[in-house]
């Protein structure tokens, strides 16, 4: 055997155990679904016969439709809405020179250094003060625009070619039909990855959400999950039910655009 068939063997076998590894929880929660709170407990990892009573459980205790309801709503939103201003911005950033360009660019970065938490109080008092508490625009409104999507969409545009600017420009398109009709169907991979970014974290907010939505109305799957936690008994087959159901959508996103979602965030152009 030579050399470079052991050490593709190494690597396959290296690859295999670490495919397996990151499979085990998604497995794990897999079965603990069909399991009872008590089998879960003791760590079975193999398929139960409890997730009718589970799924029984959780819809009589949560109001599940409506909390999946709301985060399909307040991800959606955030995303279409978060793409359009990002992409803007990274693409004007990229295409109009300007001397004082790069050292507003600077500025916004450092935004990523200061951490969510710290702005929550005065985001809070700012939401309550304009009535806008228990209100979708509350939710999408401090995340609408962040620094990461507006580099990550400025690093991207550096690889649209400018020829096609201009000669758009004497053909007679102005700069707004320049961006819809050329950069984003060009840029549509970096768009699949910004989707699936944003998406994601939209899904999976919980802070914001638990700070700013105080009624019943706008719960979210994440606020249902924490809810289930909260009592002095935790049925673990019910709660890992909850979270199989609020993994789903995150995970099928993922899959369907992991090939684009791969393209963008390498600075792939189509």
């Amino acid at each position: 055997m030579t050399k470079t068939k052991r050490n593709r063997i190494l690597m396959y076998i290296v690859l295999i155990i670490v495919s397996l590894v990151s499979v085990f929880p998604l497995y794990w929660m897999l079965m603990a679904a069909t399991n009872k709170s008590v089998d879960v407990s003791r760590g079975r990892l193999i398929p139960g016969t409890a997730l009718i009573d589970n799924w029984k459980a959780l819809f009589a205790q949560q109001p599940v439709q409506r909390a999946m309801v709301n985060s399909f709503k307040y991800a959606v939103i955030l995303t279409l809405c978060a793409l359009v201003i990002c992409s803007l911005a990274g693409y004007g950033f990229e295409i109009y020179h300007d001397k004082h360009k790069d050292l507003v660019f600077s500025i916004l970065l450092l935004a990523m250094m200061v951490p969510f938490v710290a702005t929550i109080v005065p985001l809070f008092r700012m939401f309550s003060a304009a009535k806008l508490l228990d209100t979708t625009i509350a939710f999408i409104l401090p995340t609408i625009s962040t620094p990461f999507l507006i580099m990550m969409f400025r690093q991207n545009a550096r690889a649209f070619p400018i020829d096609i600017i201009e000669a758009a420009r004497i053909d007679g398109l102005n700069e707004v039909q320049i961006f819809f009709r050329m950069f984003i169907p060009t840029m549509r991979s970096t768009y699949a990855a910004a989707m699936t970014i944003t998406f994601m974290n939209a899904w999976n907010n919980y802070l914001w959400p638990k700070v700013i939505m105080q009624g019943e109305e706008s719960i979210t799957m994440p606020m249902l999950v924490a809810n289930l936690t909260e009592g002095y008994v935790t049925d673990y087959g019910v709660l890992m039910l909850a979270v199989l159901l609020c993994s789903l959508p995150t995970v099928i996103i993922f899959f369907l655009l992991q090939k684009s979602f791969a393209e963008g965030i390498t600075g792939a152009v189509k």
